[in-house]
């Protein structure tokens, strides 16, 4: 055992053998690692890939997913190899992802990221309305997406009376832009002024309410009022409160065969005192 330890230790002396056994060490540690990086970039990972065509605006789901055999080296930048990235996402307002596709980043958002994201929440058959509002007509800011309203409207009506009253109730607002578009409650430190305000109405109430902010000339304004009800409890069913005010509106327009306009004409006719809407 002295002996070996004697032999170790001239071993060890010998500055030529130290330096052999440090280069074979080293070209040991690269030949390692050089493998094991090749294996790295060359063992084939599995990815997950659109295995169908998907349109701009999807919510994608796990059906529309399957996976592949890639090596890492053929992998971009942006790729995204979780599913937990990509199911539940949608597919960008601009982008579609063809069948075979892998997913990436910039292709994804979530359902806020969405421009006017807050219509797809609108019930099928119903058309968004955009009514105009101000700071003073949404009392401060204080309507927000999400939260009910009723519809006032004001006018003169063939008497020269002044007509105040409410017309519909358990309207649920959309969204609340600004001039620009740009939502007015996002998380921002920004102070956006409301400008428009966004809901849903069946086709017959969304005709109607045009029809009614056409109506100038009897000084026809419409306006939202904060629900006194709790209409959460029964969305999406809109009553008309007042069918004199409906059947004001009515009176001041008329139904025409549009195959009887010349095609110069314009869709809508108005006139001081009527306005004549063309179906």
């Amino acid at each position: 055992m002295k002996r070996f330890g004697m032999t170790l230790k001239k071993f060890l002396a010998n500055k030529n053998t130290v330096t052999i056994v440090g280069v074979l060490i080293g070209i040991l540690v690269l030949y390692i690692g050089y493998n094991w990086r090749i294996k790295q970039a060359t063992q084939p990972t599995s990815v997950p890939y659109a295995n169908q065509v998907i349109q701009p605006r999807t919510k994608i789901t796990q059906d529309m997913i399957s996976y592949m055999q890639v090596p890492p080296a053929m992998l971009r930048e942006g790729v995204v190899r979780d599913t937990r990235g990509i199911v539940g996402y949608y597919t960008n307002y601009n982008t579609m992802i063809p069948e075979g596709s892998l997913f990436f980043r910039q292709a994804l958002v979530t359902k806020d990221q969405l421009p006017n994201s807050a219509f797809m929440e609108a019930p099928e058959g119903y058309a968004i309305f955009s009514l105009n509002v101000n700071i003073e007509t949404t009392y401060g800011n204080g309507m927000l997406p999400g939260t009910y309203v009723d519809i006032y409207v004001k006018y003169q009506n063939d008497a020269g009376q002044l007509v105040v009253g409410q017309w519909l109730q358990n309207i649920k607002i959309l969204a609340v832009k600004d001039s620009g578009g740009r939502a007015v409650f996002e998380n921002t430190d920004e102070s956006r002024t409301p400008t428009f305000m966004y809901f849903a109405l069946p086709e017959d109430l969304h005709l109607l309410i045009r029809k009614a902010s056409y109506l100038k000339s009897f000084g026809m304004e419409i306006y939202p009022v904060p629900s006194k009800e709790e209409y959460e409890t029964n969305p999406g069913e809109i009553n008309v409160s007042s069918q004199d005010i409906r059947a004001f509106i009515e009176s001041k327009s008329a139904l025409i065969d549009s195959n009887l306009i010349n095609d110069n004409n314009q869709d809508i006719i108005e006139n001081d005192d009527e306005i004549i809407f063309i179906e």
